[in-house]
């Protein structure tokens, strides 16, 4: 795969990944803020309904199949490539946040730095792992 092949697969993941996060905030506002629900069991839901759609987009868009690879290895693949993701990500806001501050610009900050190293870990374990070679 040359580079700029590297670089349209990229900004596909991009753009999947920018749905999954309007999705996941979408549904989160909608169950916390107008059904009425504890802001936690509202994030569970709408991080596994995003998890579900990022997977599905991602594996018909941006990445290919694997032969050698069932539907259901792929998605436990997957599941446990994402959680590795939730892991860093909570790792980087926790130590951004206590060396920088719960303040509304550090945390802003902060959570775009892991949006950005979670990103890329998504990117390349998914590339590596999940994508047909």
């Amino acid at each position: 795969m040359g580079l700029k092949d590297l670089a349209e697969q990229f900004l596909k993941f991009g753009v999947v990944g920018a749905l999954a996060t309007v999705v996941d905030y979408g549904i989160l506002m909608l169950l916390s803020q107008v059904a009425g629900w504890d802001p936690l069991p509202a994030s569970v839901v709408s991080y596994l309904v995003s998890l579900a759609f990022n997977y599905l987009a991602s594996m018909r868009y941006v990445f290919e199949r694997r032969d050698d690879l069932s539907r259901r290895r792929e998605l436990a693949a997957f599941v446990a490539l994402s959680a590795v993701g939730l892991v860093i990500n909570s790792l980087l806001i926790e130590a951004g946040t206590t060396f920088f501050g719960d303040g509304a610009l550090s945390v802003t900050l902060t959570k775009v730095l892991a949006t950005l190293v979670v990103g890329i870990w998504n990117f390349w374990s998914r590339k590596h792992w999940l994508e047909a070679r």
